[in-house]
């Protein structure tokens, strides 16, 4: 039945003040993430000897509840939001640390804590609480003179970068590196500060590309693609020319049988593939929507807050999709990082429905009182 205008219920309040839109759209990419995994999964279980409908049983299970973990969550008050983020933000900074002592190593990273029949990875959720708490912190500071909000929120930023870089995953430390420099460009930092940020991180990936034998690695597969070590981005590439402009047509797809992580780093190729170039077009027009569309509800804000969370939980989003994707073009080094919600996997589904919903809590229409 239709909610009514009228209706003053939790679900009726929030109906009509959530943006319906961009909750559409996150149920589209959760409908292709369903899709996808069937075209890709059965046969990378196959090649490791598993049951052809293990991943896919998973991935149903995990996509579920991550659209009720979204409604959920997006029905959340801005207060509770902060609350949620600053507990979440707790609990995976201890877990994160946790993966350099009892983690499961994975092609020589320790990001994973492994549990009965599913694996977590703990910084997937300390990016969204992150981009909160920074954002909680860097509005108070500006409301009380005395509250070092802002060196605070530094302080847990340089405990992240060090734990990412002990596992380690540069990939989310770049992520969550970027998200915080630009909550910073929009609270109005002096661009100086900026500049020297963005130094650092230059510096940064010197360091790493002349010290870092993993870091040194990725780049020499990206800058040198006809080695023999480049054999997921050629087979990639392969899988999109072979799509063409409309695809070979659901379940087609070849090159997925030779992609060890075709249903996850390297999905975008299998939709590539099967699906052609205007599904793929539709899918990055998705994320962006979903970015764009929470920008531009910020332009009558005034809570700082929200304006700095909405804004790092955006950019943390888009950036993410866009490493997955560029990496599958090889338009720069392939990372470990997810297509949010159509790539395999627990944690990446169930922490980015934490951080769009996240952002419907925060980009809901509300009253100044509601507010307060």
């Amino acid at each position: 039945m239709p909610v009514s205008r009228t209706d003053t219920s939790l679900l009726g309040r929030w109906w009509w003040s959530v943006d319906r839109l961009t909750l559409i759209a996150i149920a589209t990419l959760i409908g292709f993430g369903y899709v996808l995994i069937l075209a890709a999964s059965p046969s990378v279980a196959a090649r490791i000897g598993e049951a052809q409908d293990l991943f896919i049983l998973k991935q149903v299970l995990f996509l579920a509840v991550a659209f009720v973990e979204v409604v959920g969550v997006s029905m959340l008050s801005p207060r509770n939001v902060k609350r949620a983020a600053l507990l979440g933000c707790m609990i995976a900074l201890g877990l994160t640390a946790m993966t350099l002592v009892i983690g499961t190593e994975i092609k020589g990273a320790r990001r994973w804590i492994s549990l009965p029949g599913f694996a977590i990875q703990p910084s997937e959720f300390l990016k969204p609480c992150f981009a909160v708490v920074a954002a909680w912190l860097i509005a108070e500071s500006k409301k009380r003179r005395n509250f070092p909000g802002t060196l605070m929120a530094c302080a847990i930023f340089v405990m992240i970068l060090l734990l990412l870089k002990a596992q380690p995953d540069i990939g989310m430390l770049t992520v969550v590196t970027a998200v915080f420099l630009a909550q910073l460009f929009v609270e109005g930092i002096n661009l100086g500060w900026i500049g020297l940020g963005l130094i650092g991180m230059v510096l940064g990936a010197i360091g790493l590309y002349t010290w870092d034998a993993h870091v040194r690695t990725r780049v020499l597969r990206f800058l040198h693609p006809t080695a023999d070590n480049s054999y997921q981005v050629d087979k990639a590439l392969q899988a999109f020319g072979n799509g063409g402009l409309f695809g070979r047509g659901p379940g087609e797809g070849q090159v997925k049988d030779m992609l060890p992580d075709a249903h996850a780093d390297f999905v975008f190729a299998v939709a590539g593939e099967e699906f052609g170039f205007l599904v793929c077009l539709v899918l990055v027009a998705i994320f962006a929507f979903i970015v764009i569309r929470a920008l531009l509800r910020l332009l009558n804000e005034h809570d700082l807050f929200i304006i700095l969370a909405v804004s790092g939980l955006a950019t943390s989003f888009g950036l993410q999709a866009f490493v997955n994707m560029a990496s599958a073009l090889h338009l720069i080094p392939t990372k470990g990082m997810t297509l949010p919600f159509i790539s395999y996997g627990g944690s990446s589904a169930l922490a980015m429905a934490l951080e769009l919903g996240f952002l419907l809590a925060l980009t809901r229409a509300r009253s100044q009182g509601a507010l307060r």
